[in-house]
């Protein structure tokens, strides 16, 4: 079966404390490990399947990894790595592998201008990039950087390449208006920038003082626990990391962060409303995808970082069953039986599963289960799970999660998408941990939907499980070192890549593991600089219909009963809603329509209860948790409001909305 893949990789078989030489009598046989009383420095031996020869890895050398964990916590990745590798060694079936392609000169280029959604930049409509000089009118000036120099690469590989279709000239994409009166007050470029974004010609002055206290957390980390560091969503990341100079960092901190604390970063409150991941209509997401891709990009750019997607070429998997079956596949093949769900049933069972024999448990996720029982589970569910017949009250929680980590192993694809398990990876490069949690909340903005979600669920249940800790020992730290191997550890790129990788990326990724953990509430917010660019780009769009609409209705003659029209419309609108105020809508209430005066406290929240406080015996009453307001239209396609949105604020910042207040995901 293809979740108990075999594999030609390394097993790791001794364990030696460093510094010490053992002899050739002394070496373990393949398969057996020792076990010394502590692992806190040491190196392992490894064998490979096959192979006569094996080699040793240098010992962890605390001084050239970013992060600096308890020595113990290692442990934990270690022994979660040695679980993984028998678990593949005791299968014997080949091992399907994800075949990465090396791209060609400028084809990453192009992937990602297509990914950016500014293909028409080049090719065969090149002729008529009209709608991405839209796009392009609403971006920063390091993120137009970003796409200009993808443009001219792939703008020099064809002329080598002599294609046939016209190549635009770079200068001519990118002569957009730098006057002031075009410029919208989005927060998304401090003044003090330059149109340059050569790191050696940034400026320091008019730096984002929050921003540049951010850089040299040394303080906060000695009072970590009663500190608190704002995350700044309103300016674009890479504008914040452009206005710093190259030296800035080392300068102000005087060398390496203490990895082993983590800064209580919080989101400062916005008045408009803070908007969440889900919160947004799908043709407005389509947006945050292509900016989120630019300004990643861009921020990497800033900050000496290769960026580069992954691309796997297309391999043969499964079309049913659970493990070893794409993400795709199992949520069409679940969606039949609950209609609606976007999570896998296996996984909410596996997790419903541990919940109800106690989080408590000491060592939850970090002690195995019985590796012949849990292979056996494995096949027993595959065969009982979808005809209801399987007895859960057979399985033990230790098994159960040994069951949760292989079948996040077991994807076809890594969870986080083979395109950016790199980049999630290489987070871990970026100079700052404000930096790092900027580049993470980008990178989840990228992730699919359903890949989204289920990471989500994971994060959640992993947090659950870490407010116990006291009890079942495990800690941020522990429960990172175990989760970090099965996401990033990704078996499917063949046994070289685990070799060369692996000790290199443990305690790096561990790290990435535990920001993902901690601050995942932040990294599920779309920051406001991306939404004010969304919003600034469907008001760029709907100018240029109304323009066009206009020039078809004059060449008709009819412009004159339009503007009659609309003076109409006008006049009967003004005198139905009185300056000041706004009509909410409600038709799944009681209360189907309501005017609502606005005031400078008014929220989202008092509008939404002032409408559930009508009571009526026809409508069934909805509770405050399951209805939410809807900013409606205008600049916006339709946005989900949180509770402590100001209404005046979102009303002058849209005024041409409609209101309306409905369930989620009507």
């Amino acid at each position: 079966m293809n979740w108990l893949s075999g594999s030609q990789g390394v097993v790791l078989t001794a364990y030696h404390p460093s510094g010490t030489n053992v002899a050739a009598g002394n070496q373990t046989k393949e398969g057996e490990e020792t076990c010394p009383a502590s692992r806190r420095s040491g190196q392992y031996t490894m064998h490979h399947e096959n192979s006569k020869k094996a080699t040793e890895r240098p010992a962890f050398d605390r001084s050239s990894s970013q992060d600096s964990l308890d020595e113990l916590s290692m442990d934990d990745y270690w022994k979660e790595l040695e679980n993984i590798h028998e678990t593949r060694k005791n299968s014997h079936e080949e091992e399907e592998v994800v075949v990465v392609k090396e791209p060609d000169e400028g084809e990453l280029e192009e992937e990602w201008l297509k990914e950016a959604g500014l293909s028409n930049l080049f090719g065969e409509s090149a002729e008529d990039p009209v709608e991405s000089m839209v796009f392009l009118s609403t971006l920063t000036r390091t993120q137009k950087a970003a796409v200009q120099k993808r443009v001219e690469t792939v703008t020099q590989t064809m002329r080598k390449k002599n294609k046939q279709h016209q190549v635009p000239d770079v200068r001519d994409i990118f002569r957009i208006q730098n006057d002031p009166k075009e410029k919208v007050s989005d927060g998304n470029e401090p003044p003090s920038v330059k149109t340059s974004i050569n790191k050696n010609e940034t400026e320091e002055e008019g730096k984002d003082p929050e921003f540049s206290l951010g850089i040299c957390e040394k303080n906060l980390l000695e009072d970590v626990t009663v500190s608190e560091t704002d995350i700044n969503l309103e300016i674009s990341f890479a504008e914040q990391a452009a206005n710093i100079k190259d030296d800035s960092i080392d300068k102000l901190c005087g060398g390496k962060e203490d990895d082993t604390l983590l800064p209580n970063f919080r989101l400062p409150k916005d008045k408009t409303g803070t908007t969440k991941i889900g919160d947004l209509a799908p043709q407005d997401m389509k947006k945050v995808y292509s900016l989120a891709l630019i300004e990643l990009t861009a921020l990497y750019d800033i900050l000496g970082t290769e960026f580069k997607q992954q691309k796997a070429l297309k391999i043969k998997t499964k079309d049913s069953g659970l493990f070893g079956v794409p993400l795709s596949v199992l949520l069409e093949q679940d969606q039949k039986k609950v209609p609606g769900t976007k999570i896998p049933l296996i996984l909410q069972k596996l997790i419903s599963q541990i919940e109800e024999a106690r989080l408590d448990t000491e060592g939850l996720l970090r002690i195995p289960g019985v590796a012949a029982r849990v292979k056996s589970l494995c096949q027993e569910l595959e065969a009982k799970f979808y005809e209801g017949t399987f007895n859960w009250e057979t399985v033990k929680q230790h098994d159960a999660a040994s069951l949760l980590k292989l079948f996040i192993r077991e994807l076809p694809q890594p969870l986080l998408t083979v395109e950016y398990l790199k980049a999630f990876q290489d987070v871990q490069y970026l100079p700052t941990r404000k930096q790092q949690l900027q580049a993470l909340n980008l990178l989840v903005l990228l992730l699919p939907e359903a890949n989204r979600d289920m990471l989500k669920v994971l994060l959640e249940f992993l947090q659950r499980i870490i407010d116990y800790r006291d009890k079942n020992k495990m800690t941020l730290n522990n429960i990172a070192m175990v989760m970090a191997p099965n996401l990033f550890t990704f078996h499917g790129f063949g046994s070289k890549s685990i070799e060369q990788n692996e000790f290199v990326m443990a305690a790096g990724t561990a790290n990435v593991m535990r920001f993902m953990i901690k601050y995942q509430k932040l990294l599920w917010t779309i920051p406001k600089f991306i939404v004010n660019q969304v919003r600034k780009q469907n008001a760029e769009s709907q100018r240029k219909e109304r323009k066009d609409k206009a020039m078809k209705k004059l060449l008709k003659k009819m412009a004159y009963d339009r503007e009659k029209h609309e003076k109409q419309d006008k006049n009967s609108n003004d005198a139905d809603v009185p300056q000041g105020v706004i009509r909410v809508q409600a038709p799944h209430l009681s209360k189907v329509s309501m005017a609502i005066q606005l005031t400078e406290e008014l929220k989202a929240s008092d509008i939404v209860a002032r409408f559930l406080s009508q009571k009526s015996g026809v409508v069934p009453t909805l509770q405050k948790e399951e209805v939410f307001l809807y900013e409606i239209g205008g600049n916006i396609g339709e946005r989900c409001l949180d509770d402590d949105t100001y209404m005046k604020d979102l009303y002058q910042l849209n005024p041409n909305a409609e209101w309306v207040i409905k369930p989620k995901n009507i």
